[in-house]
């Protein structure tokens, strides 16, 4: 069996779309209260996630901007600060803990230019030294609806098939166009709905979505639609360099989604559909989702509930 002890986790992009936060506060460093009551920054809740799911080493993509910052939140609390401030807050020793053993655990690269998700990704590269990896994004949050995390369900199915695995959520046909789309033939791995992959295209118009990418069993209004959890053998880098050696972009970019496409074309590829839900805080509405969702898994799920009562 083939076992996945590698995490690469993008965190290089600028963040436009939650400005004017991002002009000092780097996207995957806004906070939020986690579902243990403790406020952390949105990319350390995702790490603790990946750490949880049997993940030994993580690479971080940051870029030449926000690399510092990142990289001075994980080194938690000094002696003296320790001695002063947070003297007797046993509460903080614990938390400086993690941090401390999610620092152990990273290395960092720099995608230095801002050419597309796919070209982040490649920057781990050589850090991933030919081995499996499991592949998210440092702005998506995921809660899970089983004792599983949906980081394990990917693992876990990726293991099992010996196949790339691609986490996928059923979409309703108006919202597809913005997503990568597949369409698969049902298959049976990890216990929960999963699906051999027989077509994809990214952010595809309705028509299309209509003619090529029908899965049957799923609802004619809804469509596969990639969730931001991906296992990956070595081969996804071969894939991407060859991308970037002959220049081959959409929109001026080297695309994740091309990549994957060539994954297809080498063998068989699983989408499995995740039991639980994901968030994405890096839009306004997403930030506010995904504190919600958050807060009614907390401590203070029920000053939220009032709340929303009295709304």
């Amino acid at each position: 069996m083939t076992t996945v002890k590698k995490a690469v986790v993008t965190a290089a992009g600028r963040g436009t779309r939650q400005y004017p936060a991002t002009n000092t506060v780097q996207k995957e460093l806004i906070p939020l209260v986690d579902v243990d009551g403790y406020t952390k920054p949105t990319l350390q809740i995702i790490l603790e996630e990946v750490v949880a799911s049997g993940i030994d080493e993580i690479c971080v993509v940051a870029n030449p901007s926000n690399l510092e910052p990142i990289r001075a939140h994980f080194q938690g609390l000094t002696d003296e600060q320790k001695r002063t401030q947070f003297a007797g807050k046993d509460w903080a020793d614990a938390l400086s803990d993690t941090l401390a053993d999610l620092q152990s655990r990273l290395t960092f690269v720099v995608q230095h230019t801002q050419e597309g998700y796919g070209h982040a990704v490649y920057q781990a590269h050589e850090w991933a030294g030919g081995e499996p990896f499991v592949l998210m994004v440092g702005d998506h949050i995921s809660l899970s609806g089983t004792d599983q995390s949906c980081t394990q369900q990917i693992i876990h199915a990726f293991e099992q098939s010996h196949a790339p695995v691609s986490s996928v959520a059923r979409i309703d046909e108006s919202k597809a166009y913005r997503y990568g789309t597949a369409a698969g033939e049902a298959t049976d791995f990890s216990g929960a709905p999963s699906y051999w992959m027989r077509a994809m295209m990214e952010k595809p118009s309705i028509e299309y979505a209509r003619e090529h990418l029908r899965t049957p069993g799923i609802p004619d209004d809804q469509y596969l639609c990639f969730y931001g959890i991906h296992a990956f053998p070595s081969d996804a880098f071969d894939c991407l360099k060859h991308l970037i050696d002959n220049d081959i972009r959409q929109k001026g970019e080297i695309q994740m989604a091309a990549a994957q496409e060539m994954l297809f074309q080498r063998g068989p590829y699983l989408l499995a559909e995740i039991q639980g839900e994901q968030y994405d805080m890096g839009v306004p509405d997403g930030l506010v989702l995904t504190q919600i969702a958050l807060a009614m898994r907390s401590p203070y799920r029920e000053s939220a509930r009032a709340l929303f009562e009295s709304l």
